[in-house]
């Protein structure tokens, strides 16, 4: 393993030094002025191939890196009205200033004829037109064939392998990282261009000081004021009757932009989503984050299948939002933000499972039908300013969850057939407030962040009737035996649960510059403090198959927790950062004085940790050869456990089995250290992106998850004193190029992970070691008139050993293509294939799923609405099987998908 870091890392240090030279100077008029926006570009004589390029600043000064083995190099200076200059020098570092001669440019006629994909600087814009198809609407269907860009499937935007830090219309940032609704629903045609802006400093305050490895999307309209947006209505034949209607207007102007979202259907589409932050910002913004619940409980699940969602999701969604922003002062400043939306959705899920344990010999079968009832409200309210001269934004968030969740139970085992009813109420409400501002101090800068987070969440899991479950326990006659317990016939088991949290972080730094660097020392304090209640109701009778067996009372402590969790953290660190036009280094060096306390009297819990921690984080990026960039990172930090790890009663989190922790367990404390090196490259003359990279971890604890798990497949999880690590390793690679001449992209990612993690089960300690590689290939082709393709494919191999699952048990391979081909017989018509195909192998075990749709759509061009029928799940398969892998258990699961159905559709613009 070493060897091959060893070996990746002098890769990286071969492709930075070797051969690399420097070109720099001035250019200037014949009157000796400065001409900004000058093009110096390397190239090899003889060669139609740019190495490297370079553009002049406002002062006329330019900087060239490049690479090659040639002797000698062509260097060609061009600019505006000014006469071409090409001249050959040696490859060498050097100082070259050039005077141009004035030449008028005639333009013989206007024709404008624009490039697919132009840079400058830190910019990279995409012209959208060069990469669409007749079949693509929005910008998603676009942003997926853009060579370096992927769309994941729940909506973040990839670029070079990493998520974007900002996306912006019109360089105002609406959504606030919730960007799915307009990638979905923003038609192509509103777009004049794309452009990727990498290194991307959001805080206009910290441009040039504060370095970013991240990158932004901005979008450029055609239209200085755009009306605009997406909407479907469609109804379709099935049981039962379906529907799907989308309403998305959209308005953008230099002072206001606003986005209106409804949309609802029964037909398996996910649109609740849209609203997730899949954009985080820089930390210098506050605090950002999706509103979740604090979910201990659960009822049993159904599983779900690695298909897309339209597969399999039962629903019957309604999700309404709306975004709003102004400026509110004449400078164009300050920002008002306001955001809501309200999701109400009803899913149905069943499965069927054999579960099979190879550590006991047994194997029982299970079969979970699921309703999950979904209620949120969420609103927002963000003021911002972000000028050159002062930064302050606060956003204020507030959450409100009404959910519910069912399951009907059934089990076949040793002791034979079970059912159970389970059901789950989870209210929560949530308020959050965080401030950031940085005000500008002479020449330094002072930043000032607070944030509050109050939650109540409660919830109440209920089992009926009791003797379904067959929990196990320590006998308290057999001592150290474990049996199962003894419930009443026709009784309910109800856990009760509430946990009260208040979140709060204070923080004030200063910044100032030296010489290119700027430093910033910080001082903060974090507090925390949580407050658990929960009681366990039920009733158990003596075991008629143990002798004078006494049962479990459940009114005993043992089963309740009144728990209060507090954390104090002052904290001070020293962040020095430099930026140039190669170098980009960041470096934070941070001291915790941590204080935690934990107290429950009844439960005998009084734990303390006093722990002074250093957790230094340190990245660093060198650019050079124009289009290549060497970054190396590492980091270590300590997390010390919360609340989920001090409780000392039983709860029921689930109908498998009770959580408890001993109380004589000290506070968790977990150590991780992380690093990474990564090798990417971007040429957007000649369409080619590629990222390499090496990631590795090493985590350490000092307490080990002990679960006790009888044959019926039912557990208890202790936590123990048992210190164990985790380890993760992983290589990946990508690589994508477009070929404008063939009107294609394709881009092919490996990655190769090794990881070592422990864990006891039924007092045996498993060491477990698994391998995976995963290989995938994306491809999208709009050469020919008549048809367009698009197909991507990941092939997998893994591989799982501990000496419970070993040898062919534990090695399991897959297979997921996904193929789309539209084929333009007559203008204005358009003929769609789908398929979808996922396989799965386990030894023996070979599992093939295959999905096909087809439709038919007819584009009204003058009215910009399309017509369409779609035909899914043609051969109308109704279950999907996948074979899974546990620590000691083998499960096949069978989960039931959605019926062939018939959906006729109507598509349009607004405006």
């Amino acid at each position: 393993m070493k060897g091959k870091i060893y070996l990746f890392l002098m890769i990286c240090f071969s492709a930075v030094v070797f051969a690399q030279k420097t070109v720099s100077g001035k250019i200037t008029d014949e009157d000796g002025i400065a001409i900004p926006s000058a093009s110096v570009t390397i190239e090899e004589p003889g060669k139609d191939a740019i190495l490297a390029y370079g553009i002049t600043n406002s002062k006329g000064e330019y900087k060239v890196t490049f690479t090659s083995s040639e002797s000698n190099v062509d260097l060609k200076v061009k600019a505006f009205n000014q006469k071409p200059i090409t001249k050959q020098i040696s490859n060498s570092d050097q100082s070259l200033t050039f005077k141009m001669q004035s030449e008028a440019t005639e333009i013989k006629e206007v024709q404008l004829k624009t490039k697919m994909i132009t840079a400058r600087g830190d910019t990279i814009a995409y012209d959208l037109k060069e990469f669409d198809s007749k079949n693509d609407r929005t910008l998603a269907d676009v942003m997926k064939k853009i060579p370096g860009i992927e769309v994941k499937t729940d909506g973040t935007i990839l670029y070079q392998g990493n998520a974007i830090n900002k996306f912006y219309v019109e360089g105002k940032d609406l959504m606030e990282g919730g960007y799915g609704t307009i990638t979905n629903s923003l038609p192509k045609d509103a777009i004049q261009k794309l452009e990727v802006l990498e290194n991307h400093q959001p805080v206009k305050m910290l441009q040039g000081k504060i370095p970013s490895d991240a990158a932004a999307i901005n979008i450029k309209l055609k239209k200085s004021v755009t009306m605009t947006g997406r909407g479907e209505v469609g109804s379709g034949f099935g049981d039962p009757w379906l529907w799907n209607l989308k309403l998305t207007p959209m308005f953008f102007s230099k002072k206001q932009q606003w986005v209106v979202n409804y949309k609802t259907n029964n037909m398996g589409e996910q649109v609740e989503n849209e609203g997730n932050i899949l954009g985080f910002g820089s930390s210098w913004e506050g605090r950002r984050g999706n509103a979740s619940q604090n979910n201990w409980l659960d009822v049993e699940n159904a599983e779900v299948p690695n298909l897309p969602v339209k597969r399999y999701l039962f629903n019957n969604v309604h999700y309404l939002s709306a975004n709003y922003l102004t400026n509110i002062d004449s400078k164009k400043e300050w920002e008002f933000k306001a955001n809501a939306n309200y999701t109400n959705n009803a899913v149905e899920r069943e499965s069927n499972s054999v579960t099979s344990d190879i550590q006991q010999g047994t194997q029982y079968t299970t079969k979970f039908l699921n309703n999950f009832y979904t209620d949120k409200l969420k609103g927002e309210l963000i003021f911002t300013k972000n000028a050159k001269k002062g930064f302050f934004k606060n956003t204020t968030t507030f959450s409100q969850f009404w959910n519910a969740d069912r399951a009907f139970a059934e089990r076949n085992d040793k002791l034979g057939y079970r059912a159970g009813n389970e059901s789950l109420q989870s209210p929560t409400s949530s308020f959050q407030n965080s401030l950031s501002t940085i005000i500008p101090w002479k020449e330094k800068m002072v930043n000032l962040k607070s944030y509050i987070n109050y939650q109540d969440d409660r919830q109440t899991l209920e089992i009926s009737p009791a003797n379904y479950l067959q929990l196990p326990y320590k006998n308290l006659v057999k001592k150290d035996t474990i049996t199962n317990i003894n419930f009443a016939p026709g009784t309910t088991a109800l856990q009760d649960f509430r946990i009260r949290t208040l979140d709060t972080s204070h923080s004030a730094n200063i910044s100032f510059t030296a010489k290119g660097w700027t430093f910033t020392p910080e001082v903060g304090i974090d507090f925390s403090t949580d407050r658990l209640n929960t009681n366990f109701q039920g009733t158990a009778i003596p075991n008629p198959i143990i002798p004078n067996d006494i049962p479990l009372n459940f009114n005993d402590s043992s089963y309740e927790n009144d728990l209060k969790f507090t954390e104090i953290t002052p904290r001070a660190s020293f962040t020095a950062n430099y930026k140039s036009d190669a170098w980009s280094v960041w470096a934070s060096f941070p001291v915790n004085f941590n204080n935690i306390k934990a107290e429950d009297a009844f439960r005998t819990v009084s734990k303390t940790l006093n722990k002074t921690t250093f957790t230094p984080n340190i990245f660093a990026q060198y650019s050079f050869a124009s289009f290549f960039k060497a970054s190396v990172n590492g980091n270590v930090s300590n997390n010390f456990g919360d609340i989920q790890t001090a409780y000392a009663g039983y709860i029921l989190t689930s109908p498998g089995g009770f959580n408890v922790m001993n109380p004589k367990n000290p506070i968790p404390q977990t150590t991780t250290k992380s690093g990474g090196v990564r090798l990417e490259y971007r040429n957007p003359l000649n369409n080619l992106f590629f990222n390499v990279g090496y990631r590795l971890s090493d985590t350490k604890n000092n307490l080990l998850a002990s679960s006790a798990v009888n044959d019926l497949g039912f557990s208890v999880v202790e936590y123990i004193e048992s210190e164990n690590k985790r380890s993760n390793n992983s290589y990946y690679a990508e690589i994508g190029k477009y070929f404008p001449k063939f009107k294609t992209n394709a881009s092919v990612t490996f990655s190769d992970t090794t990881s070592k993690s422990q864990s006891r089960r039924n007092n045996q300690d498993i060491n477990t070691k698994a391998d995976g590689n995963s290989l995938g290939f994306k491809f999208n082709n709009t050469y020919f008139s008549w048809m367009s393709v698009d197909f991507n494919f990941t092939k997998s191999w893994n591989k799982q050993s501990n000496g419970i699952i070993s040898d062919d048990l534990g090695k399991t391979e897959s297979y997921n293509h996904n193929l789309n081909v539209f084929f333009y017989p007559i203008e204005n018509h358009t003929i769609g294939f789908y398929w979808d195909q996922i396989n799965s192998n386990l030894g023996d075990t070979k599992l093939k799923n295959g999905f096909f749709d087809v439709s038919y759509q007819f584009s009204w061009s003058a009215k910009k609405v399309d017509f369409e029928l779609k035909w899914m799940n043609i051969a109308d398969k109704k279950v999907f099987e996948r074979i899974s892998v546990g620590d000691a258990t083998i499960m096949q699961t069978t989960m039931q998908l959605r019926p062939s159905q018939v959906m006729l559709a109507v598509k349009f613009n607004f405006k």
